[in-house]
């Protein structure tokens, strides 16, 4: 009897050890791609590989809509433990309490002194709080075909936005398919009118896109409404009218196909177009600067942060960690097209120095034309705002409400956000 009941107690011990060690991990990504979802199922079934008895469930929604499925399931507490978490999403997901304060685990991590400059101080833009660890930079600069201007004689890409503007519209030929400016109507286009627009002046508060250094808004400014009459010119006279409802995946597929040659992106886009453009029909130029003679970038990421009611914290941040080790961190940036945030990898890979990566570092190496700056993140308003700026600029680019007008919206808008 005492046997029996030895091997049951027995049987009991190990069944509850194999129950506890089956943990899955629900993890979600906001800029799904093929080939971004690709890279990181590799990356996860790795780590699985590493940990056995995790595994790490990924859901894929369309970027279009995907920061509505996190905001869901976060609210409602669905399960869910790791979070992309991008620049723009981070104070409205961390005012709402469901993101972990990642600080304790940080202040163990030995890895974080090989972080890039400013990385940290990102992701700590929330109440000096870091919620999520960013896994990679994102800077746009100007990609351009170079088989296609070179058929209409053009040597060398635009160096201005009038330039680009002309450019462009010497190449726009509707009746052959052929347009010259690859515009963003959709999916946040938010950056693209802004660097438009803020190219216009020579005064822009470094740390507040949407201010003057005298602390003005700029939307108020005469030159703002120069810099959008010269965005809506882009659209009506260089692209092609489907592209108002254009997001990421139109975009990178209008300049692979050659329908539109010039294209303001991220450097995930080099990991899409590896494999269907040959890289000698393709170049990477600085931003275009506008009549200031400068011009505005931001400097965005995207990272992982941990559900507030995850029941596996800790395994989460093991993910995390691997993620941003030196040899993943080189795998996906390389793979995907990023930036990487470890300085070790910029050593490891010769491929971060190539020419490939001209723009990007010219643009780093000449601060007095291109002013790095930052959007008001931590304005718990900035999820309302990018909704407002995409639906106003359709209906400007529509005809249906005046540069003026949407101006006037837009300074209302930020004035009773609190930014005067």
């Amino acid at each position: 009897m005492k046997l029996r009941f030895l091997v049951l107690s027995l049987l009991i011990f190990l069944f509850s050890f194999l129950i506890a060690e089956e943990i899955t991990l629900n993890m979600i990504q906001v800029f799904t791609s093929p080939l971004r979802t690709k890279v990181l199922e590799k990356i996860i079934s790795d780590f699985e590989k590493m940990h056995p008895g995790v595994k790490i469930n990924l859901i894929s929604p369309p970027y279009e809509t995907a920061y509505q499925k996190i905001y869901l399931m976060v609210s409602t507490n669905q399960p869910l433990d790791i979070v992309e978490v991008g620049d723009w999403s981070l104070s409205s997901l961390a005012s709402m309490g469901k993101l972990e304060n990642l600080e304790p685990y940080i202040a163990k991590w030995e890895d974080k002194k090989y972080l890039l400059p400013g990385v940290l101080d990102s992701a700590r833009i929330y109440k000096g709080t870091a919620y999520l660890i960013p896994n990679a930079v994102y800077v746009k600069a100007l990609f351009y075909r170079k088989d296609i201007l070179e058929k209409y004689g053009y040597k060398e890409p635009p160096k201005t936005v009038e330039e680009m503007y002309e450019m462009a519209k010497n190449i726009t030929d509707p009746s052959k398919n052929q347009y010259g400016f690859d515009f963003r109507g959709k999916g946040f286009p938010t950056a693209f009118i802004d660097l438009i627009m803020t190219s216009y002046f020579d005064d822009i508060d470094p740390s507040n896109m949407y201010l003057t250094k005298d602390g003005k808004l700029i939307f108020e400014d005469p030159r703002a409404k120069k810099g959008l009459e010269m965005y809506v010119k882009l659209y009506r006279d260089t692209a092609p009218r489907d592209s108002i409802n254009w997001g990421f995946d139109e975009q990178v597929n209008a300049f692979a196909s050659g329908i539109t040659p010039l294209l303001y992106q991220d450097p995930d886009t080099l990991g899409l177009l590896k494999d269907t453009l040959p890289k000698e029909k393709f170049g990477i130029a600085p931003l275009p600067v506008g009549p200031s003679g400068k011009a505005y970038p931001t400097f965005g990421f995207a990272g992982w942060g941990i559900t507030s009611y995850s029941k596996h914290k800790d395994l989460a941040w093991e993910f995390i960690k691997y993620f941003n080790s030196p040899e993943v961190n080189a795998y996906w940036c390389k793979e995907y097209g990023a930036l990487p945030v470890d300085k070790r990898v910029y050593d490891m890979d010769p491929y971060f120095n190539s020419e490939f990566f001209y723009g990007w570092k010219y643009m780093f190496n000449h601060p007095e034309i291109y002013q790095f700056t930052a959007y008001p993140l931590a304005n718990e308003k900035w999820g309302e705002w990018n909704n407002l700026h995409e639906k106003t600029m359709q209906k400007v680019l529509l005809g249906k409400m005046s540069i003026d007008e949407v101006l006037k919206k837009w300074a209302d808008f930020w004035k009773k956000a609190g930014l005067k």
